[in-house]
């Protein structure tokens, strides 16, 4: 086995191993350090599950990478109406990841190999297309690559020496280089939700001998800290903190993106569940909806979608079953501009308003006050039909939820 091939095996080889040990993959996958910063890769190619993961905000990206094949026959088929390439940067850019990096990769592929003309004409083509969803693609660094042979992964390669580099513009400031290294250096980086309130929707609720009941999940925005009184929503339940443990160290406090189990008093594990979302009880605390307003676009649908249409909804670490329960006006995919009022009918490519009605307690809010809790997957027939974000809640009041006696306690020593 050359050294070409054994380099980027370890990484097969670390997906092998956790699938032989039934664990299940981290979706953090694979880290690295660049000179500016740590970089999570959040998908492994050929994941089905991929756009799944991308949508329900198990991957808040900073930017998206994408990687194309420029092999005779591969960009083709990646790029034709339903290719995973349309989809896959269309998803990225409607879920509010405004950043992006094209990789064309395979450059050991083409006829002859590393061509100039393929690359070019890769380029304009993917240029023209994300232009279309949305994109500016003079803020886009493409970079001619071949990951197999380290091509312009990390050094400028001998074999493009008619690559004179990337070069993007933006008003923050532009950037150039040749390698795809250099290109991820490049990111501006995004500022994070700490100064909003608590939302931390809940992955899985455990019970533990000795210690009690222990949800666990991601801090979404805001910060967790032990001593605080929480509300989970929708079954509107308040109670103290005890501790806040990541990778079985207490921590005085958890951050967004950090993947935490906290452990509440006088809660049993039947009373809270997967899908349901802790906040602060005295800072915005989470209310199940009683409707919502939402910016839907059809992916793939074979039929129409109309009225009363009630496919399941992945919305953070929710699964819940939503009614279009109206069709307010069907707009322009990128401008956002009304096309029609009421339409009766949507097929695959519309974009629309639409009202949303949950079949059962659901607790959602607005993409732009909260983008995780905001964005959501339209599942039906085994695939992704819809994505689309939130644009306004109707919240439920809340009546008399349960208050535990750890909560009041909590409360008087403050």
């Amino acid at each position: 086995m050359g050294k070409g091939s054994f380099k980027y095996a370890w990484v097969l080889d670390k997906l092998k191993a956790e699938r032989e040990r039934g664990i299940t993959i981290d979706i953090a996958l694979w880290k690295f350090e660049t000179s500016r910063y740590y970089v999570t890769i959040i998908d492994a190619p050929g994941h089905r599950d991929f756009i799944k993961n991308m949508i329900t905000g198990t991957s808040q990206a900073d930017c998206a990478v994408l990687i194309v094949a420029a092999g005779v026959g591969e960009f083709e088929a990646g790029i034709s109406k339903n290719g995973q390439t349309r989809e896959h940067a269309l998803l990225a850019y409607t879920l509010g990841v405004k950043q992006l990096i094209v990789g064309v990769n395979k450059m050991d592929s083409t006829e002859p190999p590393y061509s100039q003309k393929r690359f070019e004409e890769i380029t304009k083509e993917v240029s023209t297309y994300i232009k279309k969803i949305g994109y500016n693609p003079g803020t886009v660094a493409f970079v001619p690559i071949s990951g197999w042979h380290g091509d312009n992964m990390l050094e400028a390669s001998e074999k493009m020496s008619w690559f004179k580099g990337w070069k993007i513009e933006r008003k923050e400031g532009g950037a150039n280089g040749v390698t795809l290294l250099e290109a991820l250096d490049s990111i501006l980086p995004p500022s994070r939700p700490t100064d909003k309130p608590l939302r931390l929707p809940l992955q899985d609720v455990y019970k533990i001998g000795g210690i009690g009941t222990v949800p666990v999940g991601r801090v979404e925005t805001g910060i967790l800290k032990p001593g605080m009184v929480v509300t989970f929503a929708p079954p509107n339940l308040t109670t103290e903190v005890k501790s806040v443990e990541m990778h079985h160290e207490s921590l005085p406090e958890a951050l967004p993106g950090d993947n935490v189990g906290f452990n509440i008093k006088n809660v049993s594990v039947k009373e809270i569940r997967r899908g349901n979302v802790a906040g602060d009880s005295k800072n915005d605390p989470p209310m199940a909806a009683d409707n919502f307003s939402a910016q839907v676009i059809i992916l793939n649908h074979p039929g129409q979608i109309s009225q009363g249409y009630a496919p399941v909804l992945d919305c953070h670490t929710a699964h819940i079953a939503c009614k279009f329960s109206e069709l307010k006006e069907k707009i322009d995919r990128r401008s956002g501009k009304k096309l029609e009022d009421n339409p009766k009918a949507l097929k695959s490519g519309d974009a629309a308003i639409i009202t949303m009605v949950p079949g059962k307690p659901m607790c959602v809010e607005s993409f732009s006050q909260y983008p995780p809790l905001g964005r959501f997957a339209v599942r039906d027939m085994r695939q992704t039909v819809a994505v689309g974000v939130i644009k306004s809640v109707d919240k439920k009041l809340a009546s008399g939820g349960k208050v535990t006696k750890s909560a009041q306690k909590a409360e008087k020593k403050k």
